[in-house]
């Protein structure tokens, strides 16, 4: 790890940027293969994402990409094709890591998407809260083309995005989806002018940024913990959320704010 004023870097191929005191961009920076999953990258990814998820002061994260023309194409296949078997699967845990990672920051994260975002690379997207998108993206889990499945998450993501029928449809054709058909197919959330993704997204970050951070937290764990389960159970898992924050230092700041009609200045715990 090496870090200058305003960036720390993991390895080569990782870089995370502050934009003020609580906004972190987490940077995908192999631009000679449009930001491939390689075992080093798995591996400096995971260890971004392990030293942002223990940052108080990081209150959302921007996931994006170095090159003009990718977020991330998947795995790095030219690695893989000089893998024995033996090696791949003594991989599989350090890619695992990476994908787990992202998704299990404790703040919301939002990706930043232009140009392709492919088998691992869209499951990088996937494994965020929001996806903003410019024009020219393309996403897709074309895995089965070439013998694999979506190993990064996306055969448990993609459905909760866009439902089971719609994923298996994606999954088992392996096509590439263009930004304006992902949008209405609601694989991306919103849909910024080209080439302004990143800040579109950091921009919305900064927004959710003005939260308050245990807040956030609560709500984020509430919404994963609770997808996909009865009603009942899922209103349980929002009760233990709110049982963690309505007794925080955050709450008591929140309301004295709103009613002195000041900004609030959250003590984060």
């Amino acid at each position: 790890m090496s870090s200058t004023a305003d960036e720390v870097r993991y390895g080569e191929w990782i870089a995370v940027r502050r934009h003020g005191t609580h906004v972190a961009e987490l940077v995908l920076d192999r631009p000679r293969a449009m930001n491939a999953v390689s075992t080093e990258l798995a591996r400096r990814l995971a260890e971004a994402c392990g030293a942002l998820a223990a940052d108080p002061s990081a209150r959302a994260v921007v996931l994006t990409s170095s090159h003009e023309r990718a977020f991330c194409v998947g795995a790095d296949l030219k690695e893989r094709n000089s893998f024995t078997d033996a090696e791949l699967l003594r991989q599989r845990p350090v890619n695992r890591a990476a994908y787990t990672g992202v998704l299990e920051l404790p703040m919301p994260t939002i990706a930043a998407v232009h140009g392709f975002a492919l088998g691992g690379g869209f499951e990088i997207a996937l494994s965020c809260d929001l996806i903003v998108a410019d024009p020219t993206a393309v996403v897709g889990l074309p895995e089965v083309s070439v013998g694999v499945i979506p190993g990064g998450g996306g055969t448990q993501l993609l459905p909760r995005r866009a439902g089971a029928a719609r994923a298996a449809e994606l999954i088992f054709t392996g096509r590439r989806v263009a930004a304006a058909e992902a949008l209405s197919l609601g694989l991306v959330d919103q849909l910024a002018d080209e080439g302004r993704d990143r800040e579109e997204a950091l921009a919305l970050a900064a927004r959710i940024a003005a939260n308050s951070p245990v807040g956030l937290r609560a709500a984020k764990r509430a919404l994963r913990l609770g997808h996909g389960l009865d009603l009942r159970t899922g209103l349980e898992v929002e009760d233990g959320a709110w049982r963690t924050v309505a007794f925080s230092g955050d709450r008591a700041e929140g309301v004295a704010a709103f009613n002195e009609k000041r900004t609030p200045d959250w003590p984060g715990e």
